[in-house]
C-alpha cells in the first residue's frame, strides 16, 4: 500500500473547521504581497542587507513570519492530526494562536519598518506567546504520532528549534532597545540559521517525507537513509548556530558541509520516490518543487563560498536570500498549491451533490502560471541586482514578484470562495 492510502484513510473524520487552516493560509497569502512591497520601498537598503532596522528587516520578517510561519501552522495542525490519524483535542487553541500572532507578527514588522524599538518588545512578546502555545500543540500530536517515526523526529527536532528561534528573537528585540549584546550580528545570523534551516527547514524536510509520496502515488522512503538524513541535517544546524555565536569560521565550514550531505541525501530519497511513484505527471507545482530542490545546494554552496571571500562584497546577503527566497518560499508556495484544492475537496459538496472537482479545476489555474513565471523571472532579478548591487534592478524584480504575489493571492481566494457554504 503506497502511503497517500494510508494518509487519507478516514482522512475527513479529523479535518478541522474549513475556517481553522484557510485563516492561516490568506493571512500567509496578504503577507506574501505585503513582503513584495516592503523589499520594492527597501530595495537601495536590501542589495546589501547585513541587517538593522529598516524596509529590508522588515521585508524578510514578513516572509519569515508572515508568509514561512503562519503557513506552517496552518498547515501543521491540519496535516499532522490527518497524518497520525490523532485528532486535535480543541479548536480554541488554534484560534488564540492566530489572534496572538498574526497581529503580533503586524506590529513587529510595523516596528522594524519605522524602527521604533518601543513597538518592538509588547510586539514580540504577543508572539512568543503564540508560538510557544503553537509549539504545545505540536507536542501533543506529535506525541501520539507513533506510526510516523522519522516526520516524528523531524517534527520534534523543528520544535526545539522554533523555541530556540523563539528566545533569540525576544533577546534581539530587547537589544534593539538596550544595546546589552556584545555581537548583535552573531546572535542575529544564529537566529536565521535556527529559523531557516532549523525550524522550516526541518519541518520542510520531514513533511516533504509524507506529502511527496501521496502527491506520487508512491510508498514512503527507507528508514535508514531517511534516518541517516535527519541526523545530518540536524547536526548541521545545531553546529551552525554554535559557530555563528562563537564566531568560528571551522564550525560553520562543517555546519554547511553536513547540510551538503544532509540535502544530498534527501534529494536522493525524493528522487527515488518520483520515480517509483505510479503518478509520474505531477504538474506545475512540482516545477517549483524542483526548483526549490536545486537552491537547497545552492544555498549551502554561496555559503562556503561567502564564508571565504568568493562570493564578493553581497556574499552575505546571497546566501540570506536563497535561503529565505530561493529554497524556502519556493517550496512551501509550490507545496502550498497543492494542499489547498486538496483540502478544500474535502470541504466542498460532492460533484453528485453540485460540487465540483476542485484539485483538478485549479491544478493548472491561469493564476498559479502567471505566478510561477512571476516568481521565477523575481528570484532572477533579485539575485542579479544582489550580485550587481543594483537596486534599480531590485526595485523591477520587486515589483515582477509582486505581480506574483497578488496572482497567488487570487489563488488563495478563488480556493477558499469554493469552501463558502452558500448562503
Amino acid at each position: 500500500m503506497n502511503i497517500a492510502a494510508g494518509f487519507l484513510g478516514g482522512a475527513k473524520s479529523r479535518l478541522l473547521p474549513r475556517s481553522i487552516p484557510f485563516r492561516f493560509f490568506a493571512a500567509a497569502a496578504a503577507f506574501h504581497v505585503m513582503m513584495w512591497m516592503e523589499l520594492i520601498i527597501g530595495a537601495s537598503e536590501a542589495v546589501g542587507f547585513r541587517g538593522g532596522l529598516g524596509p529590508a528587516l522588515a521585508s524578510v520578517h514578513l516572509l519569515t513570519l508572515g508568509v514561512l510561519t503562519t503557513a506552517a501552522i496552518g498547515a501543521s495542525v491540519q496535516l499532522l492530526p490527518v497524518a497520525t490519524r490523532r485528532t486535535l483535542h480543541a479548536v480554541w487553541p488554534i484560534k488564540l494562536i492566530f489572534w496572538l500572532t498574526v497581529p503580533g507578527f503586524t506590529v513587529l514588522i510595523v516596528g522594524m519598518h519605522a524602527a521604533q524599538t518601543n513597538l518592538l518588545i509588547p510586539a514580540s512578546a504577543a508572539t512568543a506567546v503564540g508560538l510557544l502555545l503553537f509549539c504545545a500543540l505540536l507536542a501533543d500530536n506529535l506525541r501520539r504520532a507513533g506510526s510516523l517515526a522519522v516526520v516524528g523526529a523531524y517534527g520534534w527536532a523543528a520544535l526545539v528549534m522554533l523555541v530556540l528561534v523563539i528566545a533569540l528573537g525576544v533577546v534581539l528585540s530587547f537589544n534593539e532597545e538596550a544595546a546589552f549584546l556584545p555581537d548583535h550580528g552573531a546572535v542575529a545570523l544564529a537566529h536565521m540559521i535556527l529559523g531557516g534551516f532549523g525550524f522550516m527547514g526541518l519541518l520542510a524536510l520531514g513533511f516533504s517525507h509524507v506529502l511527496i509520496p501521496m502527491f506520487a502515488l508512491a510508498s514512503a522512503p527507507p528508514k535508514q537513509p531517511s534516518y541517516a538524513g535527519f541526523a545530518a541535517a540536524s547536526t548541521a544546524v545545531i553546529l551552525g548556530a554554535l559557530g555563528a555565536l562563537a564566531g568560528s569560521r571551522s564550525l560553520l565550514t562543517l555546519a554547511l558541509l553536513g547540510g551538503l550531505a544532509a540535502a544530498g541525501t534527501h534529494l536522493w530519497l525524493m528522487q527515488r520516490v518520483l520515480s517509483t511513484g505510479m503518478r509520474k505527471r505531477l504538474g506545475l507545482s512540482f516545477i517549483l518543487v524542483r526548483a526549490a530542490w536545486i537552491m537547497l545546494p545552492v544555498t549551502l554552496f554561496a555559503g562556503l563560498a561567502a564564508m571565504y571571500g568568493y562570493a564578493g562584497r553581497g556574499g552575505g546577503t546571497l546566501f540570506g536570500f536563497l535561503l529565505l527566497f530561493g529554497w524556502l518560499l519556493t517550496f512551501l508556495l509550490a507545496i502550498l498549491q497543492r494542499i489547498m484544492p486538496f483540502l478544500a475537496s474535502m470541504f466542498a459538496p460532492p460533484q453528485a451533490s453540485g460540487g465540483t472537482a476542485i484539485v483538478s479545476e485549479l491544478a493548472n489555474a491561469r493564476s498559479l502560471k502567471v505566478h510561477a513565471v512571476c516568481h521565477g523571472l523575481a528570484l532572477t532579478l533579485l539575485l542579479a541586482a544582489i550580485l550587481l548591487g543594483d537596486a534599480t534592478l531590485a526595485r523591477v524584480g520587486g515589483a515582477v514578484g509582486l505581480i506574483g504575489a497578488v496572482a497567488f493571492a487570487w489563488f488563495t481566494a478563488d480556493v477558499i470562495r469554493r469552501i463558502v457554504p452558500a448562503s
